[in-house]
Formats: C-alpha cells, sequence, structure tokens
C-alpha cells in the first residue's frame, strides 16, 4: 500500500493515455475537497465521473448512484466517504473488477483495504491524489 510505483501507476499520464477516475462522494460544493480536488484533476487532463446519488451533475458531468451504473470502466476508483464506507466500495469493486483504489487523505479503513489488496486490487490509503500528482508533475 502506497508505494511509489502504485501512486505512479494509478495516476497515470493523462497526455500519454487518458485516465478515467470515477469519484466516490463527490460534491457539489466547491468549498469542500472532495469538489476542488477532482476539480483539479479534471484540469490537468483526467476524466472525472462523479458518483454520488445526492447529485444530478457536477463538473459538467452526469452523476451516478453506484460504481455499478457508470458507463465505462475507470482506470481509479477515488474515494472521499467515511471510513466505515470503505468496506461496500471494496465489495462493489471486486464484484465489478475494477483495480486501483485511491482513499483520500484522512480516511483509514486498514481492515478494507487489506481485503481490496487480497483480492488483487491496488491500494493507495490516507493521501491526496492532488497533492501526490502536484509532486509527480514537479519531478
Amino acid at each position: 500500500m502506497n508505494e511509489p510505483d502504485v501512486i505512479t501507476r494509478m495516476l497515470g499520464n493523462p497526455r500519454v493515455k487518458p485516465v478515467t477516475i470515477a469519484v466516490v462522494g463527490l460534491s457539489a460544493n466547491e468549498a469542500k475537497p472532495s469538489h476542488y480536488v477532482p476539480a483539479y484533476m479534471q484540469e490537468h487532463g483526467y476524466r472525472i465521473l462523479p458518483v454520488n446519488p445526492m447529485v444530478e451533475s457536477v463538473l459538467g458531468e452526469r452523476s451516478y448512484g453506484s460504481l455499478r451504473e457508470l458507463p465505462v470502466k475507470p482506470d481509479v476508483v477515488n474515494v472521499f466517504r467515511l471510513p466505515k464506507d470503505i468496506p461496500a466500495i471494496v465489495d462493489e469493486m471486486l464484484e465489478l473488477g475494477l483495480t486501483k483504489l485511491w482513499i483520500q487523505m484522512g480516511i483509514i479503513n486498514l481492515e478494507a483495504a487489506a481485503r481490496a489488496e487480497a483480492g488483487g486490487i491496488e491500494v493507495v490509503m490516507d493521501r491526496c491524489i492532488m497533492v501526490e500528482h502536484r509532486q509527480h508533475a514537479a519531478s
């Protein structure tokens, strides 16, 4: 978990190959990290698919109620939800064959992360995808 090569693989390079990020818990509130972090990633060439049943659309994209409803298989699932919500997200990812899970800074569920990794999912946890992108872009 949180290995530098895993982080690099998850970030990819959208200028070379498109990278789609499903953002579970993406907020319509521009003041929240769950809005401005995905907005930053979108501005840097990533396709963002909002997963939030409480909003119709955000960042110019239709929002979906679950990962199952997405029209395409995302490259990365980026999570802005409480630690107690992570096991159900892992279950859904395992069911759908999704292989890259990024759990945002401050969100920790070691048991769910271990289960994800045991199921073949690469995991980055308690790291901000925007911060990591900035660091990789600078290097």
